[in-house]
């Protein structure tokens, strides 16, 4: 015999399942949103707190255009596979996590003088 009220129960059933289809949804939309926010940050150049002692103590400043020239050869980098960058501006010379985004020290053309730098996997002269 077929119990009429487990047949009744079902569109509620279906109900849930459908809010429950809507809220996975909104989970997906959710995260879209996230990942989009993440891509979106992901061109943003950070300054260590050593990058930011080095350039104060130096007197490296960056004009919002050299700012750019410098996120740009970061991208480079980033496309070439380089994790760790030398990138040189006209005088001064920034080393670059290029995985992080982060600017990790600065130099000018005086510390520029008989220096090695190590740890590097490439170099973007602009």
């Amino acid at each position: 015999m077929v119990d009429l009220r487990r047949i009744q129960d079902l569109p509620p059933l279906q109900q849930e399942v459908a809010q429950k289809r809507k809220a996975g949804a909104a989970d997906k939309t959710q995260f879209n949103r996230l990942l989009e926010q993440a891509r979106d940050s992901a061109g943003e150049l950070r300054f260590s707190a050593h990058a930011l002692e080095r350039m104060s103590q130096r007197g490296i400043e960056l004009s919002p255009d050299d700012l750019e020239k410098v996120k740009g050869a970061v991208q480079t980098a980033a496309e070439k596979g380089s994790h760790s960058s030398l990138v040189l501006l006209d005088e001064r010379a920034f080393i670059i996590s290029v995985a992080n985004r982060t600017v990790v020290t600065a130099l000018d053309g005086e510390g520029l003088k008989d220096q090695v730098v190590t740890e590097i996997d490439s170099a973007v002269i602009i």
